[in-house]
């Protein structure tokens, strides 16, 4: 493992005062209605720019990561809906060189264990050399304390790894990332291992699916299936990942699928949806919708998806992706159903009790 270095309170990044979002949101305009109504009511995107969206929520604050690539900025507010009031603050900068100085994405802030970790993907400048970081902090607030470096999350095999999430079940920590089967970036798997504890894989590194499908392949090369993320209901456990380039406008999600008493590390156990479960809305200005996370309503009576998408045709994967959110329903064979993405230009009720 790399060596850890401390990023103290009183160092410079710390000196910089949470700020309020102002610039980056974009609210819409709304018809006009009752006020009580209106109050009620949100357009998305929420936040305009923030591609690979993530979404902690503890008590009646989330935490809100995505990826800026130069640094981990972290959100927080109680209102997913309207990030005008979310106050926020850069907790990490990386080193000028080294394995995690250049192309930082997707970070994700999880409590595992009674502290906080950021999981991040990051390289030297070269991108065959991506892998994955991890941060650590002890403090009740993650805004507050000190984030330790902890260095290279050591996966098996060493190889290309990006989108890393971590999860607990059954009292056993699993990983579970995107990433290449040998040195050539020929296409991207999704993998999962066991965790000794937070910040130490164990075991070997399984293959649990690969883009096959003709949505996944989506025409591009390399294939690419990435950003697994875990949704747990009833006795079924989901992965919900994204596939296709996130360079075109067919970028989706599909998911896999497992009982929640069978064994994780066997890929038979889980079973792969052949259509794409939340695709493309051209005529909702929704494209290359992906990279997905999930959270709850603040009096806990809703399942929200967040992800991001473009608004028009042939964006690609560049800062023009902005963070969307809407609820998400289950269906009576328990399987969750996401629809469509919700047009821009349509209203939403927001969460549950934010109004």
């Amino acid at each position: 493992m790399a060596k850890a270095f401390v990023i103290c309170l009183a160092g410079f990044l710390w000196l910089i005062p949470w700020a309020c979002t102002n610039d980056a949101v974009q609210t819409g305009g709304l018809p006009d209605l009752p006020q009580e109504e209106a109050d009620s009511l949100f357009l998305n995107p929420v936040l305009s720019r923030g591609p690979d969206p993530w979404v902690f929520q503890t008590g009646d604050h989330y935490y809100l990561t995505f990826t800026t690539g130069i640094n981990i900025m972290l959100y927080r507010t109680s209102h997913m809906s309207d990030l005008t009031g979310a106050i926020k603050r850069v907790i990490w900068t990386p080193p000028l060189t080294g394995p995690n100085s250049r192309n930082i994405w997707a970070p994700e802030i999880h409590r595992v264990h009674g502290k906080w970790y950021v999981y991040y993907a990051a390289d030297d400048g070269n991108n065959d050399n991506h892998r994955m970081f991890v941060l650590e902090n002890s403090h009740e607030d993650p805004a507050m304390g000190q984030w330790i470096d902890r260095g290279e999350l050591k996966l098996p095999d060493d190889r290309w790894a990006i989108d890393g999430t971590i999860f607990e079940h059954k009292d056993q920590l699993y990983y579970l990332w995107s990433g290449w089967e040998g040195i050539a970036n020929i296409r991207q798997d999704i993998y999962i291992c066991k965790m000794s504890d937070p910040v130490t894989p164990v075991g070997e590194r399984i293959l649990l699916t690969s883009p096959i499908l003709p949505w996944e392949t989506n025409g591009v090369n390399p294939t690419v299936t990435e950003g697994p993320q875990v949704l747990k209901k009833g006795d079924k456990l989901f992965i919900v990942y994204s596939a296709g380039g996130c360079w075109t406008d067919g970028y989706a999600l599909g998911m896999l699928s497992a009982r929640q008493d069978a064994d994780l590390l066997d890929p038979a156990s889980w079973e792969k949806s052949q259509q794409p479960v939340f695709a493309q809305n051209p005529e909702g200005n929704a494209f290359g919708p992906g990279h997905n996370g999930f959270f709850r309503s603040l009096d806990d009576s809703e399942d929200w998806l967040i992800y991001h998408a473009n608004a028009s045709a042939g964006q690609g994967c560049g800062n023009d992706r902005s963070i969307r959110i809407q609820p998400f329903f289950w269906k009576e064979d328990g399987t969750p159903d996401f629809g469509q993405p919700h047009p821009l230009d349509q209203k939403l009720t927001k969460p549950s009790g934010e109004y």
